[in-house]
C-alpha cells in the first residue's frame, strides 16, 4: 500500500471584492485515498480545488505536492505536477474522435508536422484497455452516450500520468451503471497509489468510495474524519452549522390572510433534460422562495416562465386566465418582471445613465404598443427622480452612470425598472449576491414593501438563511423536479438542505 502524503494546504486564503472565499483553510490529501470535500452552494470547495489545479491564484497559505513547497501554481504547472481535474460539465470537442479528445494537448505528429491519427487511435486504444473503458478510440465524441463521455474526460486526465485526480460532481446526470463504472476505476487505481479529491453533492455515496471526508461551510474547515467515523446525521449538521443571524426578519402573514389573494399558478413546466414537470402556486402578497443545489433547475425554471427559454410544456394562469409568455416581450406585457443573477451582464446597461435604466422597459412598452413616439426628457428624467426616491437609491443624480453605483444600488435600479414598467409578477434570481450587509437588509424591506402592495414574488436563492427569513413558502428543487414545499415550522435551513441533498429521502449507508 501506497504511504505519505500527496498534497498538504495550510492556511489557504483567499479574497475576492467583497467577499472572502477562504479563511485560512487547511487540507491534505494521501496517497492513494479519496478524500470527499463536501459543503452546500458557497462554502469554498470550488475555489480551493481551483487553487490546487492553478485556474485560481490564492493570497496567502503554503501548498505542498508531495515534499515540496510551492509558493505558487498555474495550469501548467499543476499539470506538470501531476494534478488532473475533471469538471462537471465535460470539456470536450464534439466533432473530433474520442483519441484526439484524450490527447488533445499532446497529439501525435507525422514528420512534417501533421497529426498522426493512426498513432493516435492505437495510444487511445491502449490507454482505454488500460482503464477498462470499453469506447472506439476513432468514435466522434458528438456519437457517444453522456456516460461513455464522463468516462472519456476521465481517461483524457490519465493520458497525462495524474498523481491527484480531482472529481467535481462526477456521477452529476450517470446512471447507475455509469457510476458503477466510474467507481471501479477510482478504486483500481487508488489501489496504485492515485489521489483523489471527490466533490459531490451526493452526500450517500461519499460512503462508498471516500475514505475522509472534510466539511466546508462559509471558507471555513468545519472537520475532517475517516469515513468511519462520521455519518450523514452528522454531516448536514457540519454543513448547515448554526443558523446564521439575519439582520433582517420579515414579519410574515398568514396563510389565511394570504389565500384571500389572486392566485398565480405555474402549471406543468418542462424542459427535457433541465426542468421536470414542476407545478406550485403563489397567492399576492406572498413571497415564494425557490430553492436548491447549483443546477437544480431553478434559473432555467425562471428563464421558462419569462419566456427566455422555450419550453416544451408549461401554463402560466392568473386567476384562471392564461397569461403564458412565449417571449421576454410577451412577459413584460403580461406584467412579469425578472431580475436576473448577473444584473451587470443582463439586468443593466452600466455605461448609460441611471435614469434610461429605469425607463428602459416601459419605454419599450410604449414603443410596441405605439404610445408615443417621441422621447420627453425632462420627464423621464422627473419618472426616475420618483423611483430613485420611492427606492432610496442612493446616487447624487440621476444623470450618474449606473457603473459607479455600489451593488445594493445597482440592484435597486434594476427593482426600479421593473417597478417602473408597471410588474405585478416579479421573480428574483440570487436577489442579494455581491451585495453588503446593510444593503441585503433594505432590498428584504423592499421585498416586503412589495408583498405587502400585493405583487407576487418569487425569490431564487443559494442563501437558505436568507429563504427562511424573508419567504412565506419555500419550494425546494432538486434534479429539475419540485421535491419539497416547506411552510410553517418545516421551513428551516435544516429542512431546505436536506430536502436539496436528497438526504430525507435516502437511509443512512451501512459501514
Amino acid at each position: 500500500m501506497v504511504t505519505g502524503m500527496a498534497l498538504r494546504a495550510e492556511r489557504i486564503v483567499k479574497n475576492y471584492p467583497g467577499v472572502q472565499a477562504l479563511k485560512s483553510v487547511d487540507f491534505d490529501l494521501r496517497r492513494g485515498e479519496v478524500h470527499a470535500l463536501v459543503g452546500q452552494n458557497g462554502a469554498g470547495k470550488s475555489t480551493l480545488v481551483e487553487i490546487i489545479a492553478g485556474s485560481v491564484s490564492y493570497d496567502s497559505g503554503d501548498i505542498h505536492i508531495g515534499d515540496q513547497k510551492h509558493t505558487y501554481l498555474d495550469p501548467s504547472r499543476s499539470i506538470e505536477l501531476g494534478i488532473q481535474t475533471v469538471h462537471q460539465e465535460n470539456q470536450l470537442v464534439e466533432e473530433i474522435t474520442v483519441a484526439e479528445n484524450i490527447f488533445l494537448y499532446d497529439l501525435p505528429r507525422t514528420r512534417y508536422g501533421f497529426v498522426n491519427l493512426r498513432s493516435c487511435i492505437q495510444a487511445a486504444d491502449v490507454l482505454l484497455q488500460e482503464l477498462g473503458i470499453d469506447v472506439e478510440p476513432g468514435k466522434k465524441i458528438s456519437s457517444l452516450s453522456f456516460v461513455d463521455k464522463k468516462l472519456i474526460s476521465i481517461a483524457k486526465a490519465f493520458s497525462r500520468k495524474a498523481r491527484i485526480l480531482i472529481l467535481d460532481e462526477p456521477t452529476a446526470s450517470l446512471d447507475e451503471q455509469g457510476r458503477n463504472a466510474l467507481f471501479s476505476l477510482i478504486r483500481r487505481y487508488t489501489s496504485l497509489g492515485l489521489s483523489t479529491i471527490y466533490i459531490s453533492h451526493h452526500l450517500s455515496e461519499i460512503f462508498e468510495i471516500a475514505d475522509r471526508v472534510t466539511v466546508l461551510k462559509d471558507g471555513q474547515r468545519v472537520s475532517t474524519k475517516a469515513i468511519g467515523e462520521t455519518s450523514l446525521h452528522t454531516i448536514v449538521p457540519e454543513m448547515i452549522g448554526r443558523s446564521s443571524q439575519s439582520l433582517y426578519v420579515r414579519d410574515k402573514k398568514g396563510r389565511q390572510t394570504l389565500e384571500q389573494g389572486s392566485l398565480l399558478q405555474i402549471v406543468d413546466f418542462h424542459r427535457e433534460g433541465v426542468v421536470d414537470h414542476v407545478s406550485f402556486s403563489v397567492r399576492a402578497g406572498e413571497v415564494y422562495g425557490i430553492a436548491g443545489l447549483v443546477g437544480a433547475g431553478r434559473t432555467e425554471l425562471a428563464q421558462l416562465v419569462f419566456g427566455v427559454d422555450r419550453s416544451d410544456h408549461g401554463s402560466l394562469l392568473l386567476d384562471g386566465k392564461d397569461i403564458t409568455a412565449g417571449s421576454p416581450f410577451n412577459a413584460v406585457d403580461e406584467g412579469i418582471g425578472f431580475l436576473t443573477e448577473d444584473r451587470k451582464d443582463s439586468g443593466l446597461v452600466l455605461i448609460q445613465p441611471v435614469y434610461e435604466n429605469i425607463t428602459l422597459v416601459r419605454f419599450v412598452k410604449e414603443i410596441k404598443k405605439k404610445v408615443k413616439s417621441l422621447l420627453n426628457l425632462a420627464k423621464e428624467q422627473d419618472d426616475a427622480r420618483t423611483v430613485v426616491q420611492q427606492l432610496d437609491i442612493r446616487t447624487p443624480t440621476v444623470s450618474q452612470k449606473v457603473i459607479n453605483l455600489s451593488g445594493g444600488n445597482q440592484q435597486k435600479v434594476v427593482l426600479g425598472k421593473w417597478l417602473f414598467a408597471d410588474s405585478e409578477i416579479i421573480i428574483f434570481d440570487e436577489p442579494t449576491v455581491g451585495i453588503d450587509v446593510g444593503s441585503k437588509s433594505e432590498i428584504y424591506k423592499l421585498i416586503e414593501k412589495l408583498a405587502d402592495d400585493g405583487k407576487f414574488i418569487i425569490i431564487i436563492s443559494s442563501d437558505n438563511p436568507e429563504l427562511v427569513s424573508v419567504c412565506d413558502t419555500v419550494g425546494v428543487m432538486r434534479f429539475g423536479r419540485l421535491v419539497a414545499e416547506l411552510r410553517g415550522d418545516q421551513m428551516t435551513e435544516e429542512q431546505i438542505v436536506k430536502h436539496s441533498l436528497g438526504v430525507s429521502v435516502i437511509k443512512e449507508p451501512e459501514l
